[in-house]
Formats: C-alpha cells, sequence, structure tokens
C-alpha cells in the first residue's frame, strides 16, 4: 500500500475514471475526497466500496467553477484527514459537438470553464495544504491530435491542460510533482454519449492492442504518477490509447 497514511482528492469521482481513480488510490491506503457534481449515486457508491474495503473516504458535491465549493471541498478534505498528498484534476467534459461556426462565445467558454478553469481552481486551493506529493491532471488525445469532429473546444481545453502541467512542474518543483494523462478511447460513458458505435469498432480495429481502455487502465497510471514509483517523472503527459497514438 504506497499510498498508506495520505490523502487524495479526486473530481469528478463519481463514475468512470474518477471512480475507478478513487477505488485505486483508497486501494494504495490513501484517504480519498471525492468531489462529484450531479453523480450522487455513483459517488456515494464508490464510497461505500471504499469503507466496505476498510478504507476512509467521503463524497461532496460542488460546482468545480465555484470557488466557494473549492474551498469547501479542499477545507473539509483536510479537516477529516488533516492533510493533503493528492490532487487528481479528473472533471470535465465535452458538452457538445460544436463546430467554430456553429459554436457561440457561451459554449466556447464553457467548455473552457468545465475542463480548465475547473483545474486551476482546484490546483490554487490546494496548493496551501500540498506542501509535498503529485498533481495528476486528466488531459486527452485530444489535447494531441485536435480531437474529433465537433471537438476543437474541448481539444484546445486539454491542448492547455497538457501545458499548464508542463509549466507547473517546473513552478512547484522539486516538492510537488504535476504530471498529466493523455486518455484516447477509453470505454466511458463520455464515449457512451458523444461517440457512434461503429466508430468505436472502427476505433478499435485500427488499435494496435484492438479494444478500447478501461477506466481502470487509467487509474493504474493515475497511481503509479501519485506514488514514489514515479518518483523522477514530472511534466510528462503520459499517453494510454492502446497504441493508436504515439507523440
Amino acid at each position: 500500500m504506497k499510498l498508506m497514511g495520505k490523502a487524495a482528492i479526486v473530481t469528478g469521482g463519481g463514475r468512470d475514471i474518477g471512480r475507478a481513480c478513487a477505488l485505486k488510490l483508497a486501494e494504495e491506503g490513501a484517504s480519498v475526497a471525492i468531489n462529484y457534481f450531479s453523480s450522487s449515486a455513483g459517488a456515494e457508491e464508490t464510497v461505500a466500496s471504499i469503507k466496505a474495503a476498510s478504507g476512509t473516504a467521503f463524497a461532496l458535491q460542488g460546482d468545480l467553477n465555484s470557488e466557494a465549493d473549492v474551498r469547501s471541498l479542499v477545507s473539509r478534505t483536510v479537516s477529516e484527514f488533516g492533510r493533503l498528498d493528492v490532487l487528481v484534476n479528473n472533471a470535465g467534459g465535452l458538452i457538445a459537438r460544436k463546430t467554430i461556426a456553429e459554436m457561440s462565445l457561451d459554449h466556447w467558454r464553457a467548455v473552457m470553464d468545465l475542463n480548465l478553469t475547473s483545474t486551476f481552481l482546484m490546483i490554487k486551493a490546494c496548493l496551501p495544504h500540498l506542501k509535498s506529493g503529485a498533481i495528476v491532471n486528466i488531459a486527452s488525445q485530444a489535447g494531441r491530435d485536435g480531437g474529433g469532429g465537433g471537438a476543437v473546444a474541448y481539444a484546445a481545453s486539454k491542448g492547455a491542460i497538457m501545458t499548464l502541467t508542463r509549466g507547473l512542474a517546473k513552478e512547484l518543483g522539486p516538492d510537488i510533482r504535476v504530471n498529466a494523462l493523455c486518455p484516447g478511447m477509453i470505454d466511458t460513458d463520455f464515449h457512451n454519449v458523444f461517440t457512434k458505435p461503429e466508430v468505436r469498432k472502427t476505433v478499435e480495429a485500427a488499435t494496435p492492442l484492438k479494444r478500447q481502455g478501461t477506466p481502470e487502465d487509467v487509474a493504474n497510471l493515475v497511481a503509479f504518477l501519485a506514488t514514489d514509483d514515479s518518483a523522477f517523472v514530472t511534466g510528462a503527459n503520459v499517453d494510454i490509447n492502446g497504441g493508436l497514438f504515439f507523440s
């Protein structure tokens, strides 16, 4: 248990990748604070699973574009766990597929806030308490290749997270390591909603490993970056896509 005695926050932890990350970090011994926006049932189920395995966790609803909600999450984490060692910025999404020609300024700002501003606010709020440890941001393969049709705003926000990761690695080292993951096609509700089944099958066929990734695949890599196993890794944007895209 490589995170025994440590505390972590996982944003968007009520389902899919966030849920898998919370469970994996708890399996490694961390006490876990789970943020969710609308996935209350999933978040509470995740907490129950962690507690059933003798772990420690709580879930708290919050809008991560609200500084008050962000402060409440961080404050409760430090109050209950007495420390903060790991931040996993997983909250985010596509909202809708829109080309630039179709896109309103409100949509652009909403996507940027959902993915990028929330990450900024979480990191800023955590820094006074995160004296050492690790930040793991969830970016996307879209940040490297521009994304699929109608995903330019999403891709731009994830590319910005990748650049933020590099800059913060220099700014916050040596005590805090900052890395990001760039997932490709992962079997989640994101693709259930935004990607047609035939497109997913085409991607699977083109992927050297001949499958979509799982939330657990991503969580295992998050755990590696959160522990001292990756003690000399910072500023990295790590691909996890089954070999579909090489950066």
